[in-house]
């Protein structure tokens, strides 16, 4: 498995990896209404990255220093939903490896990956 989708994500960008051939595991199919801990700890026992629309994450592991093998917060506004797919499969093209054991903000003024120390 390569990425766990929270319930909060775009289906439509979930489809759209899976015909890329990520491997995606989609919280909403799977485990709809768990914590947002738990999706971590799924996350972290298939040491997949994240994918996620909410900002809880950040303080699951910033203030809390949880663990996590990588996760991408999206937090892009105002473009058409085909834009914003179009936009996240070609950050997961060109970015997977970055994006592994990092904290990444996709955002209408590009991707911010923060590097752990």
């Amino acid at each position: 498995m390569d990425l766990i989708a929270d319930e909060s994500v775009d289906f439509g960008v979930i489809i759209a990896l899976r015909n890329k051939n990520y491997l995606i595991y989609s919280v909403l199919e799977n485990n709809s209404g768990v914590s947002d801990e738990t999706v971590l700890n799924i996350a972290n026992e298939n040491k997949c990255i994240l994918l996620t629309e909410d900002k809880d994450f950040g303080e699951l592991v910033h203030r809390l220093n949880l663990e996590h093998f990588g996760i991408l917060l999206l937090r892009i506004t105002d473009l058409k939903r085909e834009s914003r797919i179009e936009l996240v499969l070609n950050i997961f093209d060109k970015y997977f490896l970055e994006l592994k054991n990092n904290f990444s903000v996709l955002s209408n003024n590009g991707l911010r990956i923060k590097k752990r120390l």
